[in-house]
């Protein structure tokens, strides 16, 4: 059963952390701004905590919903440091949200223990390609917040994120250089693990699909750089590189653990 493999501090930690991402989401039209980054700052706290019990477990787990909560983690942490830099900036909502679904994810889908990892610096792995979900993940909400502005706009609604169309793309493009750079950094460490420990690169779902992320990562980034792609070209790639990303970790590793039922 897989709930009862959680201790019982790690299902306090994370219902927890759940409720206080869920209370923020509901509640932030009637609270103002402070009494908002006070429980932020607390449920990122519980967050942290519930993740720290998880992978101190005897042994350790991981699988794609830890991979997620943690992505989930870093990406409200960035959001935090962006809402002090640019206070008019407000989505909480939808982040809330993402973090309540990734807290009780990473629950109900501990992972599969890690008894002897193959090297050491396995995890170096595993904490690059996170970071690198992270950074495509901030890219794809910063382009929704982007279309959405611009739907907006069109229809005469207000629906504005709190910051300029140009500033919003701008940020979008950092995060996915940025995303690009750590991906490129987590296909050459795991390529250089391969090598060391089967003597040649390993071609599996997980490898296939994030080499076609960063392929079309490169694409965009070429395409923003020579042809000024922008708007409604660049988001689509941009979605289209995220989902081949999502596929590539999470996407196989979800099959092996929960349809295939399989370590």
């Amino acid at each position: 059963m897989i709930l009862a493999a959680s201790p019982w501090w790690n299902t306090a930690l994370a219902l927890a952390a759940a409720l206080g991402y869920a209370a923020l989401a509901l509640g932030r039209l009637r609270w103002q701004a402070p009494a908002q980054r006070t429980l932020m700052s607390a449920t990122w706290l519980l967050h942290a905590a519930a993740l720290i019990a998880g992978f101190s477990a005897d042994p350790p787990k991981f699988g794609f919903a830890p991979a997620l909560s943690v992505t989930a983690w870093l990406v409200l942490a960035v959001y935090a440091v962006e809402t002090w830099v640019y206070p008019r900036l407000q989505s909480t909502l939808a982040l809330a949200g993402l973090g309540t679904l990734a807290v009780l994810l990473a629950w109900v889908f501990p992972g599969s223990d890690q008894h002897n990892l193959p090297t050491q610096w396995l995890p170096v792995h595993w904490a690059l390609g996170v970071a690198s979900y992270a950074m495509f993940a901030l890219a794809v909400f910063h382009a929704w917040l982007m279309r959405r502005a611009e739907q907006a706009m069109r229809t005469g609604r207000d629906a504005s994120p709190g910051l300029p169309l140009l500033a919003l793309e701008g940020l979008t493009f950092r995060f996915v250089g940025a995303g690009f750079v750590l991906l490129s950094a987590t296909l050459l460490v795991g390529g250089w693990f391969a090598h060391e420990l089967t003597g040649g690169w390993v071609w599996n779902h997980k490898t296939v699909f994030s080499l076609l992320a960063w392929l079309t990562t490169a694409v965009l980034l070429w395409g923003r750089w020579r042809l000024g792609w922008r708007g409604r070209t660049a988001v689509r790639v941009l979605y289209a590189g995220a989902g081949l990303l999502l596929l590539g970790y999470v996407g196989s590793r979800f099959v092996l653990e929960v349809l295939l039922q399989r370590a």
